[in-house]
């Protein structure tokens, strides 16, 4: 299908640099393909079967063993800042986002910044979300203004599975921005929504983009017993038995968008991504919150073997499974370049024949690596949560975490050797971590200024 090519960058967008620019070889794609976008929320390392896990995920599995498995994807270490970072293919930090959106707060993707749905606006797609939002909590800020034309879900970070409210109460569920009552779990609202808008509701017309963000697994897990019983003799811990649930309740869905692909003639020429927002939690602990509805988790996912979890800087937190499937036209991989959440976006817009990115963009086109599994030349990836920020550099990463009312703190690992992150090397290699640290620093004064003033 021919796309539209942008005739004037004096457009809507701001456009900078040409897909020349970022990588040394030219893959060109045959056709112009449509795009499926999965995201888990809070899925670990060693949550899905392919990776070891003790959980079912078949269809997961399936896609891992067909596509490329992006091994070394790095993405940040809480749920906003990753997805402010793919949808604008730049660092959260830039934007003033460093941790979740939560409660009252007014924070968003600033209005300056071109989005991955807009950019795809300029190459003709029709775009559309369904599930999470989470980078802003109002309609105002919600996926319609940032370039969806269609959207479906919730606009909080975490919700009741059912009621679909907010943590304190307030309502989330929406659809375009009017928010509604719906009755039905969240999983099965999310791949309902998404199977009638592909088989009824997109224009036939036209390429498209679509994004599942689950709310699974993250807490409160709320499943019915036909996806624990599998797990009755396997997990002896409820809490984990219940997040297993969540998770085969996800990969079943997952396994019904990729059947109405194949029955609607779509599964050829769409692309397929998959991956988690971040790494995975340890435990929950509730309170007040939904009303004191929900008990406590003590076990949730698992990042082995992996160091640590979620809001940290280590890899447990922020390397995250992560797959690309094209049918017949990526081969079966295992892809160990070190690639950034942010290299995302102008690796899709390349695909669409767009022949330049928005000059906000940072990050590179990685779509020759993904096919040939060819280096990724001069790669560094800096990835900054709240009071963590980290430096990686193949096969080096330097975390420098802040404390307020102590030093602050160095680590150095080899995560070629060593992806547990259990030596540090910063005393025996100087000199590494003295360019690591001023390689840091550059990117360090790249970001808000709301941020770097302390205002996170």
């Amino acid at each position: 299908m021919n796309r539209l090519v942008i005739s004037s960058i004096t457009t809507l967008f701001l456009w900078g640099s040409t897909f020349g620019q970022a990588t040394e070889k030219k893959a060109v794609p045959p056709v112009t393909p449509n795009f499926v976008v999965i995201v888990a929320d809070d899925a670990g390392w060693n949550d899905v079967g392919y990776n070891g896990s003790e959980i079912h995920t078949p269809n997961i599995d399936w896609l891992a063993k067909n596509g490329s498995q992006l091994n070394r994807l790095y993405a940040a270490p809480t749920c906003s800042p990753s997805r402010a970072s793919f949808f604008t293919g730049r660092p959260s930090s830039r934007m003033g986002i460093v941790a979740p959106i939560s409660d009252k707060s007014n924070l968003s993707l600033p209005s300056d910044v071109t989005t991955l749905p807009q950019a795809l606006h300029q190459q003709n797609y029709q775009t559309a979300l369904f599930g999470k939002w989470h980078l802003g909590l109002n309609p105002s800020s919600g996926p319609k203004v940032y370039g969806f034309d269609y959207s479906y879900g919730f606009l909080h970070g975490q919700i009741d599975q059912y009621s679909h409210e907010y943590k304190n109460g307030d309502p989330s569920w929406h659809r375009n921005g009017q928010f509604i009552t719906e009755k039905g779990h969240v999983t099965d609202l999310v791949e309902n929504e998404a199977i009638t808008w592909l088989k009824t509701k997109r224009d036939p017309s036209k390429n498209f983009y679509i994004q599942l963000s689950y709310s699974a697994p993250h807490f409160p897990l709320q499943e019915e017993d036909k996806w624990k019983k599998p797990y009755l003799k396997t997990i002896k811990n409820n809490s984990r038995r219940d997040y297993a649930a969540a998770m085969s309740h996800l990969d079943y869905s997952i396994g019904q968008i990729l059947k109405t692909l194949k029955q609607q003639h779509l599964d050829k020429n769409t692309v397929v991504i998959f991956m988690s927002d971040n790494g995975a939690m340890d435990k929950w602990i509730p309170g007040n919150q939904y009303q004191g509805r929900h008990t406590a988790n003590d076990v949730l996912g698992s990042n082995y073997p992996l160091r640590d979890w979620k809001t940290t800087n280590y890899e447990g937190a922020v390397r995250v499974p992560a797959i690309i499937y094209w049918k017949n036209k990526i081969n079966s991989s295992l892809n160990q370049n070190y690639i950034s959440v942010t290299d995302l976006m102008p690796t899709i817009l390349s695909l669409t024949g767009a022949k330049s990115l928005p000059k906000t963009v940072e990050g590179k086109n990685i779509w020759n690596s993904i096919v040939t599994n060819d280096s990724i030349p001069n790669q560094s990836i800096y990835i900054r949560g709240h009071l963590q920020e980290s430096i990686t550099e193949k096969p080096w990463k330097l975390i420098r975490t802040r404390h307020k009312n102590a030093p602050t703190v160095f680590e150095l690992f080899n995560i070629e050797k060593d992806p547990e992150e259990k030596k540090n090397l910063v005393l025996t290699h100087s000199n590494v971590t003295n360019k690591l640290t001023k390689d840091l620093e550059v990117q360090f004064a790249k970001d808000s200024k709301e941020v770097n003033s302390g205002g996170e």
